[in-house]
């Protein structure tokens, strides 16, 4: 074994107000060529471990060594050596894609005659040079996080520090950048990729799970799943429309660990020495255990199975008319189309999803199902009103949950939902009443004199999810709701979401989680401002099969073969076009 390009022993650091230490006697090596994976739920201390090994953050006590310097007393050395790519987009928005690179490169006192040839390396590496006098706050969040990595690697660092480089990212964008990260590791590069995403995760050499400050496994991706054999299952053959009520009935079962929908299936973790669930619908089988399922369990499974949510939302009227509809819906900015006549139909209690690519036109099309944007042509409808003509009356029965966390952030938790309850229009009796059933259902009592930008992520999503349903909507719009957030937390999420469904609310959300995009009952792929594709998840995939060499693609091989083929397409017609 080569000599460890980061040694940690013993790293302990806490933080005054705070019961746990963030890093609690941490330990380990991190090597060369090698990808380590740093996972754990929110507030675990992923990036406050990445900030000390960059030397951002001083340890209480213990030992940290990054080739060989010491990060407090060699902080400088330290940063000549490190390439950093922080959680939130490090970079300046007004400032040019190149003058972002001529930016870092002055940081790292890259002389004028080695700029061109790196530039031109870094901008070809990132399939960014068509785009080098674009604002960097108008690139799509893809080609944001590349131009991160860009800049993080101006200066040929030995080591690579990536804080959740891929939230907020698109399938394609992901498999991208992973690629480009992999390709670096022949050059004796040791990166640290902290990640929301467990498939990620599977895929690096070792993985380092953290909770609360404590280090619950550092091993191999491989290592982690022993104690699961023989305790996963695949619940096959359940009609399709009884799939969510069985999900949710699995959930409550003593036995069960954890249950989420997969492709046509119900996959389900059992606690150990514990025996299936009885379950009338379907067939079980025995499956292989993946890495999210070790994930689960080392976290000891999901704690809330019921939604109080749900159990304080009204069933909501039945309805043969579509709750939502949305005619010919088209937005067009100066000359750029950002969505093209757009139809789609969701009726009352099921889940319709949206998809596609950063850019594509999934906000714009929410933004206007909202009443937040008038649409250039067609129309959109709520519960037979027009968004339009109606929209103060439309408005009433939406709850929206923006893809940016959009409430107030220096106003605090309580704050926050007393705001909402009155733009919502509650009585005084009535927002007194929501707000603190609001607090309870989402535990953000602990945090109601907090400040909403001083919330950890997963709580500021469940304050945003709060706020939005505080006035009992019929439909709901969720715009990335789980963006960067841990999986335990989404499931937390998607047992609320399913749990208001069954009570006969309307849901459309947009979602980067192959995983979630399985739990709609339809789905829409949206690419450059069209509907390319429309179906169930099963046809989705069934539609992809039958174009690609899959004989069962994945959802997300699906999303990325589906995109491929419209833009063979495109390109045949253009060919064909020219050519007459």
């Amino acid at each position: 074994m080569s000599t460890p390009a980061i040694h940690l022993k013993d790293v302990t650091k806490s933080f005054k107000g705070l019961e746990r230490p963030a890093l609690n006697q941490i330990s380990m090596k991190i090597y060369p060529g090698h990808i380590t994976g740093l996972v754990g739920p929110d507030g675990a201390g992923k990036t406050t471990l990445i900030r000390h090994i960059i030397g951002l953050m001083h340890p209480d006590s213990g030992d940290l060594v990054v080739h060989s310097f010491d990060t407090v007393s060699q902080s400088s050395e330290i940063f000549e050596i490190c390439g950093y790519m922080p959680q939130k987009f490090g970079l300046y928005e007004d400032l040019t894609v190149l003058e972002n690179l001529n930016l870092y490169a002055d940081l790292r006192r890259l002389s004028q005659e080695k700029r061109q040839e790196k530039f031109e390396r870094l901008l070809k590496f990132t399939d960014l040079k068509r785009f080098t006098n674009r604002l960097a706050g108008n690139l799509s969040g893809g080609m944001k996080q590349k131009l991160g990595l860009a800049c993080s690697l101006i200066g040929d660092p030995k080591v690579l520090l990536l804080d959740e480089p891929s939230v907020g990212v698109d399938p394609v964008s992901r498999r991208e950048l992973w690629n480009m990260v992999q390709d670096l590791l022949d050059d004796g590069i040791a990166v640290v990729w902290a990640t929301a995403y467990l498939d990620e995760a599977e895929k690096c050499d070792t993985v380092l799970l953290l909770n609360e400050g404590a280090m619950l496994f550092n091993g191999s991706p491989t290592e982690i799943l022993v104690p699961l054999q023989g305790r996963v299952f695949s619940l096959s053959d359940v009609p399709v429309n009884d799939r969510r009520h069985v999900l949710m009935s699995l959930m409550r079962e003593k036995e069960v660990l954890d249950c989420v929908l997969e492709g046509e299936n119900i996959r389900v973790v059992l606690f150990p020495d514990c025996e299936k669930p009885h379950c009338s619908a379907g067939h079980w089988c025995e499956i292989a255990p993946r890495f999210e399922d070790a994930f689960i369990d080392k976290l000891g499974g999901v704690q809330n199975r019921v939604s109080a949510l749900a159990e304080h939302m009204p069933e909501k009227e039945a309805s043969d008319r579509p709750v939502i509809d949305a005619q010919k819906l088209t937005k067009v900015f100066g000359d750029f189309t950002a969505v093209s006549e757009n139809d789609f139909k969701i009726y009352r209690g099921k889940i319709f999803g949206l998809l596609g690519p950063n850019g594509a036109g999934k906000s714009t099309t929410f933004k206007m199902m909202c009443g937040l944007l008038q649409p250039t042509k067609g129309h959109a409808y709520v519960k037979g009103l027009n968004l339009k003509t109606a929209s103060s009356k439309a408005r009433s029965k939406i709850g929206y949950m923006a893809q940016k966390f959009s409430l107030y952030g220096i106003l605090t938790v309580k704050q926050n939902l007393d705001f909402f309850a009155g733009v919502y229009g509650l009585g005084l009796r009535q927002r007194k009443q929501k707000i603190t059933s609001m607090l309870k259902i989402f535990d953000l009592d602990q945090f109601k004199n907090t400040p909403a930008q001083d919330l950890p992520l997963g709580f500021k999503q469940r304050l945003a999810l709060a706020c939005a349903v505080m006035h009992e909507p019929d439909v709901l719009f969720l715009d990335e709701p789980t963006s960067g957030v841990d999986p335990i937390t989404r499931r937390e999420f998607w047992l609320h979401i399913n749990s208001l469904v069954e009570k006969g609310v309307t849901v459309m959300v947009t979602t980067h989680f192959m995983d979630e995009a399985e739990y709609c009952d339809r789905i829409g792929l949206i690419y450059r401002g069209e509907n390319i594709a429309t179906g169930s998840p099963y046809e989705l995939k069934q539609k992809a099969a039958s174009l690609g060499n899959i004989s069962e693609p994945t959802l997300e091989d699906a999303f990325i073969t589906l995109i491929d083929q419209n833009d063979l397409d495109n390109s045949s017609s253009k060919t064909e076009g020219m050519a007459s």
